[in-house]
C-alpha cells in the first residue's frame, strides 16, 4: 500500500476503470476521476476527470472531458475538453478539438480544425 501512496505521475493508481488492450465496447461512458481506455471504443464519452488513451486504443467518438491525454494511441471523433488536450507522439487524431489549451508533441498527426476560446481559460484561471 506504501507504493500507492506515492506521487503517480502516470495517473494509473488513480485509475477507476480500464478498458484494456484487446477489448471492445460501443455505447456511451460517462465517468469520475480518470479513465484510461487502450482497446477499441466507439460511441460517446462525458467527464468531467481525465481520460487517458493508451498507445493501443482506437476510439470513434464524440469527447467531452475535463482532459484528454492520448499516448500514442488514434481518436476520431469531436473533442471538447474544459481545461486541456494533451498528445503524445504517435498519437493520431481524426477531427476538431475545442481546449483552453492544446499540447501536441512533435510527430503526433492532427488533422481537423482546433479552437480555444477565451471564457474557458478565464474560468479556469479565476478558480485557480
Amino acid at each position: 500500500m506504501d507504493t500507492m501512496t506515492q506521487k503517480d505521475l502516470t495517473g494509473i493508481g488513480e485509475l477507476r476503470a480500464l478498458l484494456g488492450r484487446g477489448t471492445q465496447f460501443d455505447g456511451k461512458l460517462i465517468f469520475e476521476g480518470r479513465v484510461r481506455i487502450d482497446g477499441n471504443f466507439t460511441g460517446e464519452i462525458f467527464s468531467e476527470g481525465v481520460l487517458i488513451l493508451g498507445e493501443t486504443a482506437q476510439v470513434r467518438a464524440k469527447i467531452e472531458v475535463g482532459t484528454l491525454i492520448v499516448r500514442g494511441g488514434s481518436v476520431w471523433g469531436e473533442i471538447k475538453a474544459a481545461q486541456l488536450v494533451e498528445a503524445y507522439s504517435p498519437a493520431k487524431i481524426y477531427g476538431n478539438i475545442v481546449a483552453p489549451q492544446l499540447f501536441l508533441d512533435k510527430g503526433v498527426i492532427f488533422e481537423g480544425n482546433s479552437a480555444m476560446p477565451e471564457e474557458s481559460r478565464s474560468e479556469s484561471n479565476e478558480t485557480s
